[in-house]
């Protein structure tokens, strides 16, 4: 099983831990996130990133999710990469996390590539709801 390391700003990675365990019906195995806070030193985490990343990795490989390219996570999740084994992924949303926890029994490179798509695809215009739905306050 791939392990996944969530890096993000703040607790967003922690919410979405929070939203995928809701949507799975339960916490998953093999799972981190790191949150890096605006007063954190992002040189000083890297230790603790390394160390995650360590624990996570059982052989199969280990995916970053960072939720923006650029940003002092994905800039840590940079540093962690080791093509073939350790991969990061930015751009991070609900639909990107459920895809690579769907997928995360298949091969490093499947997982990279179903979790991009899962987040682009993900993002969509909801459209109106259907004209047989009635206010159940007004009864219109």
């Amino acid at each position: 099983m791939i392990g996944i390391l969530i890096i993000t700003h703040g607790t967003l990675g922690e919410s979405l831990i929070h939203g995928a365990s809701h949507v799975l019906n339960k916490r998953p195995p093999r799972l981190k996130q790191l949150g890096v806070t605006a007063q954190d030193d992002p040189v000083l985490l890297l230790p603790q990133a390394r160390a995650m990343v360590k624990d996570l990795n059982c052989g199969h490989g280990v995916l970053i999710l960072t939720d923006m390219y650029g940003g002092s996570p994905s800039n840590i999740a940079a540093k962690l990469v080791i093509p073939g084994k350790i991969e990061a992924v930015a751009g991070l949303n609900l639909p990107m996390l459920i895809r690579a926890l769907t997928y995360r029994d298949k091969s490093l490179h499947t997982i990279v590539t179903k979790a991009v798509s899962g987040g682009c695809e993900g993002v969509m215009r909801v459209p109106p709801a259907l004209a047989t739905v009635r206010n159940a306050a007004t009864g219109s």
